[in-house]
């Protein structure tokens, strides 16, 4: 793994470099003292994982990681602060870590990290649009695609719905829309994306299918009626 250190901090980025140091499979690429520096440094060149302190001048850790829409690593974020918890899991980050940064709490994150980069690589893979390969527990299925009825993320999950149950896999929704193809699903909200083709309804401010409602966000909704051809 590729990790880049971010914390205005000096005595900071040294203590993370030497628990880093520890790892055998982590190589600290860089270090930066503030945001925008690794904003272009993440653009640039490959980085798998992010060190990221929150409190920071000029941008924060957390506008940094809404920012990285392009290109964007798995992040774990590294804070004196405990009250940015609840924005962080917003964003779909690995870990949550309260400073001083202690060697197993630190083993602890970058296992988790781990996890979500080799599963990012095998949990959902598209083959000729019809079918994705997923890891549920610790079986890989073969998961038809015009099977999936809609896409929910549930904190570090995703729950991808057929019509007879579904299956919890280990990764984010961002993820998940990037290897299914555009053609036949659609993001309408946050936390959910839904197959163009098994939409029974549109209700209100909820999209029905399978007698389940499903929010749309305002932001998705003229994307959504452009998709939907109504007449």
């Amino acid at each position: 793994m590729n990790a880049l250190i971010v914390d205005d901090n000096k005595m900071a980025r040294i203590a993370l470099s030497e628990l880093a140091g520890r790892v055998d499979d982590l190589t600290i690429v860089a270090e930066c003292s503030d945001a925008y520096e690794a904003y272009n440094l993440i653009l640039s060149e490959s980085i798998d994982l992010l060190l990221l302190d929150i409190e920071m001048p000029g941008m924060s850790g957390l506008e940094l990681t809404k920012n990285l829409t392009k290109k964007r690593p798995v992040i774990i974020f590294i804070t004196s602060r405990k009250e940015y918890a609840a924005d962080a899991f917003d964003l779909n980050v690995v870990d949550y870590i309260i400073k001083p940064v202690t060697g197993p709490r630190f083993i602890q994150a970058i296992d988790k990290a781990r996890e979500i980069l080799d599963s990012n690589q095998e949990e959902v893979n598209v083959r000729e649009e019809e079918f994705v390969f997923i890891r549920d527990s610790n079986i890989v299925r073969r998961l038809k695609l015009d099977s999936i009825l809609f896409a929910e993320a549930m904190g570090d999950y995703v729950k991808l719905y057929t019509a007879e149950k579904f299956y919890a896999i280990h990764t984010t929704l961002k993820t998940v829309e990037e290897r299914l193809p555009a053609s036949r699903f659609l993001r309408v909200h946050r936390s959910y994306l839904v197959a163009i083709n098994k939409i029974d309804s549109m209700e209100g401010g909820a999209l029905i299918i399978n007698r389940k409602p499903i929010p749309v966000a305002d932001a998705y909704r003229a994307a959504l009626n452009k998709r939907m051809n109504i007449i």
